[in-house]
């Protein structure tokens, strides 16, 4: 699915403020509202969300979980948020009566993913507890518009992950998910960064620019099979390192849309990754769908090698230099002023604005593009090179749309060796 799709979507009356959805197809009816104990429980869709009475809205409703204020299937007691606004809890607790937490997923900026069963469905699935902070309960709000219309256009649920549901609990919004497997970057994390086979490289390449193209990707599957890792055939099978992981299925599916804005709405100053990042929004001269094909481009590399790996806006415009060629100058006259102290007499101002010699050494050990996807791939590095260098190009204007780069040879000779 192309990223133009989003475009589409009717936003004139859209509200940010976090309220209640509008009522969908698995909304039960709302029962009758009842008096207020120590706790209050809010029905949003299926599932019941207490918050303490000092915090309830208008919409308070009550059931008969509810024994003179208090719910019987034991609500975990009230805590405060740690300093960040993270939701506390603690594993084997429940988060409303219809799910229990059993393990911590992972952790950003946006709050924290917990593996949860839900008892209703019988299965597990992954909550997003956002923090209880206005700007990203604000975002949340954003992001679940996204996901409904997406998921409006995504009917087999196979590009994008499917939402579940949503309630307010505790002044967080909780997200709830289908349940995934690992993400393509914790995965080649473990894997040490060795390199997918080519032909799996294509595989993903080929969904991630067929749907919303996005930094945040999981494997469906979490199933991988060991293999022998010939570029280090030298060393023992007994030695572990010998092997290296590869997934046993290519599907994978794009999540996280919270910084996901529609196309006439205001944009973010910073979106991305740092990781795969577009050289337009590090300086400042704004960003549009392009920016989402440089990201492509970002991850295919790292499917076979570590690129980018800093968390330092000139380090990052340095390594970009080094692999891809000096940035243009008609981009460097017009950084806005946020981006200004990269530059010194017209170009980036490296390496004498380095922070640190070690710095210096990390820009120094990337090699051109050629080489270094050379270094890792032994057939058709040809034709991925030249995808790559039409993914990567510095001004928007002229790198690839999604629609060009599926019809690349390194796409379409595939399927004609079929």
């Amino acid at each position: 699915m192309e990223m133009e799709r989003v475009t589409e979507f009717p936003i004139a009356n859209l509200d940010r403020r976090p309220r209640k959805r509008a009522r969908l197809g698995w909304d039960v009816p709302q029962v009758p509202k009842a008096q207020v104990g120590i706790f209050c429980g809010q029905e949003v869709g299926t599932v019941a969300s207490y918050a303490p009475s000092e915090a309830t809205s208008d919409n308070t409703t009550s059931n008969s979980l509810f024994v003179k204020g208090v719910d019987r299937n034991g609500s975990p007691p009230w805590r405060d948020d740690d300093k960040d606004g993270h939701y506390m809890f603690a594993l084997g607790e429940n988060l409303t009566s219809r799910y229990k937490i059993h393990s911590k997923m992972g952790e950003g900026t946006f709050g924290q993913v917990l593996e949860c069963w839900d008892r209703e469905r019988k299965e597990m699935v992954a909550i997003k507890i956002v923090r209880g902070i206005k700007k990203y309960r604000d975002a949340a709000m954003i992001e679940i518009e996204v996901l409904q219309q997406l998921g409006k256009h995504d009917k087999g649920g196979n590009r994008c992950v499917q939402i579940r549901n949503w309630f307010d609990y505790r002044n967080h919004i909780c997200i709830v998910f289908e349940k995934l497997g690992p993400s393509l970057y914790d995965f080649l994390r473990k894997n040490n960064y060795r390199s997918f086979p080519i032909d799996l490289v294509r595989e993903i390449g080929r969904q991630l620019l067929e749907c919303v193209a996005s930094e945040n990707i999981l494997l469906v599957s979490p199933d991988y099979v060991k293999v022998p890792d010939y570029k280090n055939s030298s060393r023992s099978p007994r030695d572990s390192s010998y092997f290296k992981r590869v997934p046993k299925s290519s599907a994978v599916k794009v999540i996280d849309f919270g910084s996901t804005t529609y196309e006439r709405q205001d944009q973010n100053y910073i979106v991305s990754t740092r990781h795969y990042r577009a050289p337009e929004v590090i300086l400042g001269l704004g960003w549009s769908y392009p920016c989402d094909v440089w990201s492509v481009g970002c991850i295919l590399v790292e499917l076979c090698t570590a690129l980018f790996q800093t968390h330092e806006n000139l380090e990052h415009l340095a390594m970009m230099e080094r692999v891809l060629g000096p940035l243009p100058q008609h981009m460097l006259k017009k950084v806005d002023r946020h981006a200004e102290k990269y530059l010194r007499r017209g170009r980036l101002d490296w390496p004498e604005g380095a922070t640190s010699r070690d710095s210096i050494k990390a820009v120094l050990k990337l090699p051109r593009l050629q080489n270094l996807i050379m270094q890792h791939v032994d057939h058709s590095a040809g034709d991925l090179i030249h995808l790559l260098q039409g993914l990567l190009r510095y001004d928007p204007s002229d790198r690839l749309t999604a629609r060009e780069s599926l019809r690349h040879p390194f796409f379409t000779r595939d399927r004609l060796r079929r």
